[in-house]
């Protein structure tokens, strides 16, 4: 702000024409002379001091000049609002400031405004322009934060949203893998009792022909022995074809000699009466004369 209405000097002579004692005049002087050295604080100080005994308009606004000038900006305004009685487009004026500096626009407006009523001033119009541009200038940052914030939920959101859909997503990719597993789980249980099955067919068909080739050469076997001739009872060549004994020449000659003097006799149609020596249990003899 441009600047502050201060009135010592003008209430200062007002107040030691009116029934001031001694003390307070001597306090306010001190008060004075310290506020024209900018110690504020200190001027602030005396006036408190001789506030109770002198609680008058033109003190309450001194102090909420020093208190303005500390930087004590609600205690200036709770001055400037007890000071009514003094110049009211001053004090209007100096509230209007002081509700600018602690941040209140509406209530600076609204003072400067009501400033400009009772008085026509340059610098209050400016103060007022100032205020407002403040305002609007604030209510952007107010919508620009509000926008913001606005921007930051939805991005929230879409965050929240997206890492939904994430885990969503991750869930149906686990329950994708689970079916998978589980299908290649079935896959190789049924390979498993497919090769257990082949295995068994293979097994089987072996088994079988173990059984058909055992089969076969059983009846190849059976029919051997059947078309194998017998021996006949009494015959002990055939019981024992080893102890054969061997014909002699002298029987080969015999036999020869016998089939010869067959055909002859058969071909002369005579009757004829052979006798075939052979060998005898007693008596070992060899004919060599023919019968005829």
């Amino acid at each position: 702000m441009k600047r502050l209405i201060i009135l010592f000097t003008i209430y200062y002579s007002l107040f030691t024409i009116l029934s001031a004692g001694l003390t307070d005049f001597k306090t306010i002087e001190k008060a004075n002379k310290a506020y024209e050295a900018k110690e504020y604080g200190k001027s602030a100080a005396f006036l408190e001091g001789i506030k109770k005994s002198n609680a008058t308009s033109e003190l309450h606004y001194n102090l909420g000049n020093t208190y303005y000038k500390k930087g004590y900006y609600d205690k200036a305004i709770e001055e400037y609002k007890t000071a009514k009685g003094v110049d009211e487009a001053s004090r209007q004026y100096n509230l209007g400031n002081s509700y600018f500096k602690n941040g209140d626009l509406n209530k600076s407006i609204e003072s400067f405004e009501k400033s400009l009523k009772l008085k026509d001033d340059p610098e209050t119009r400016h103060n007022l322009e100032v205020a407002k541009k403040e305002k609007k200038k604030k209510k952007k940052k107010q919508e620009q934060k509000k926008k913001d914030n606005k921007d930051k939920k939805d991005d929230k959101k879409k965050d929240n949203k997206k890492k939904n859909d994430k885990k969503k997503d991750n869930k149906k990719d686990n329950k994708k893998k689970q079916n998978k597993d589980k299908k290649n789980e079935d896959k190789k249980d049924k390979q498993k009792q497919d090769q257990k099955k082949k295995d068994k067919q293979k097994k089987d068909e072996k088994d079988k022909e173990g059984k058909k080739k055992k089969d076969g050469n059983k009846d190849k076997n059976d029919a051997k022995k059947k078309n194998k001739p017998k021996d006949k009872k009494g015959d002990k060549s055939s019981v024992k074809p080893n102890e054969q004994k061997k014909m002699s020449k002298e029987e080969k000659l015999k036999a020869q000699e016998l089939k010869r003097l067959m055909k002859k006799m058969q071909k002369g149609k005579t009757p004829t009466m052979m006798y075939q020596l052979g060998k005898s249990n007693k008596h070992k003899q060899t004919i060599t004369v023919n019968p005829w």
